[in-house]
């Protein structure tokens, strides 16, 4: 999970300055990261630039969690610190947009926020012609024409998908995820092959945030769903 934080400075060279001190002190960061939870762990950050604006884009992992929380309680944490310990920087937000939350961004369909996920299949030429009422090399084509040059053309932000968005609403709300995450979850790219008659199907989602504890977790329905896909079995 990720979650940004801005400072300001004086000028850029100053928050160049900050940024050069908070990335030699990420050991320290790590650490007041763990006062934070039993489960939050800070892996790397990214930062940006903008005039005399810092962005720094936390990375965590948390658990079981999604984590929203735990990475917004980490991150203030952190900010704190920063403030206190970095000079010539001064209190921006502790949500800089730079995560980005429930926005579909470049930054996560490159560097990613949750779980990162790649699904493939063959489904074999009998299948495809008496089942789909088609042939791989069609859905190939199709798959390039629409997802890919459409895409292309509408402005689609690390995008080439028919309609990821459609699945994960109703995955989501049968497991008790924070629905909204369906706008960066809806980000992903379709790649389909003609195998020489078989057809190879890939799905990548970069941004699939999840979790089987927190928030609305304990409600029935969504208890029965978890332990039927296997996420309440004792590891």
């Amino acid at each position: 999970m990720t979650r940004s934080v801005f400072v300001r400075a004086k000028d850029a060279q100053t928050a160049y300055l900050a940024s050069l001190e908070v990335d030699a002190r990420f050991d320290e960061l790590r650490d007041i990261v763990r006062t934070c939870g039993r489960f939050v762990e800070l892996i790397g950050f990214h930062h940006e630039i903008t005039a005399n604006l810092l962005f720094l884009r936390f990375s965590f992992t948390t658990g079981d969690a999604s984590g929203h929380n735990m990475a917004t309680l980490a991150a203030d944490a952190l900010l704190k610190h920063i403030l206190d310990t970095i000079p010539g920087i001064s209190y921006g937000s502790i949500s800089g947009n730079y995560c980005t939350d429930k926005k579909a961004t470049a930054i996560n369909g490159i560097l990613g926020r949750g779980k990162n996920v790649v699904t493939e299949l063959v489904v074999p030429r009998e299948i495809v012609h008496d089942r789909l009422h088609t042939a791989a090399a069609a859905i190939a084509q199709l798959n390039v024409h629409k997802n890919m040059i459409g895409t292309l053309l509408a402005g689609g932000v690390r995008s080439a998908n028919a309609h990821y968005a459609n699945m994960l609403l109703g995955f989501y709300l049968a497991t008790g995820q924070d629905a909204a995450n369906i706008v960066e979850g809806s980000q992903g790219v379709t790649v389909t092959e003609d195998r020489d008659g078989d057809l190879y199907f890939s799905c990548t989602l970069p941004n699939l945030i999840v979790g089987t504890v927190g928030n609305g977790k304990g409600l029935g329905f969504v208890a029965e769903n978890l332990e039927r896909l296997g996420c309440r079995a004792a590891r």
